[in-house]
């Protein structure tokens, strides 16, 4: 033993196991990838039959780049939101093929609807917006995804 240390203490034997550390739990989050939406006025198909419900999915670089090569969209920059939007969209209303023919057919208000859905589930993740009552000017948040329709109780 050196000089100046004192000597460290004798070994003891435990009858019982040391405790054991508390278990972590963990929460797993979930990665959301599919966004349930109902659009404003909806798709009317060839029979008539009104199509307002639907599921957009997150985009993958891969859905954003394949639309630049589309002779459409080399032609028409404009025709790259058509284009993307039908790439990401899994189902509108009893619809699970949806191409672009579908979204060309949509009211523009509907088209708008969309984009914006596509900006806000990919570029901010999540599907709120804020907004101000135009009668009282309070400022609070609607979800898009929505469910219920604005306006509506």
């Amino acid at each position: 033993m050196r000089r100046g240390f004192p000597a460290p203490p004798p070994l003891q034997e435990s009858a019982a196991p040391p405790a054991a550390a508390p278990a972590r739990v963990e929460h797993a989050q979930r990665l959301v990838t599919e966004f349930p939406f109902e659009l404003p006025r909806g798709y009317v198909d060839e029979s008539g039959t009104v199509h307002r419900t639907g599921v957009m999915r997150l985009a993958t670089a891969r859905d954003e780049l394949i639309p630049l090569r589309d002779d459409r969209v080399r032609e028409n920059s404009a025709y790259l939101s058509v284009v993307l939007i039908a790439r990401v969209l899994t189902r509108l209303g009893t619809i699970e093929d949806v191409h672009p023919g579908i979204v060309e057919d949509l009211f523009a208000s509907d088209l708008a609807f969309l984009q914006d859905f596509y900006r806000r589930i990919n570029a901010e993740g999540h599907t709120r917006a804020a907004v101000t009552c135009p009668s009282c000017q309070e400022n609070f948040a609607v979800d898009l995804a929505g469910g219920g329709r604005l306006g509506e109780s």
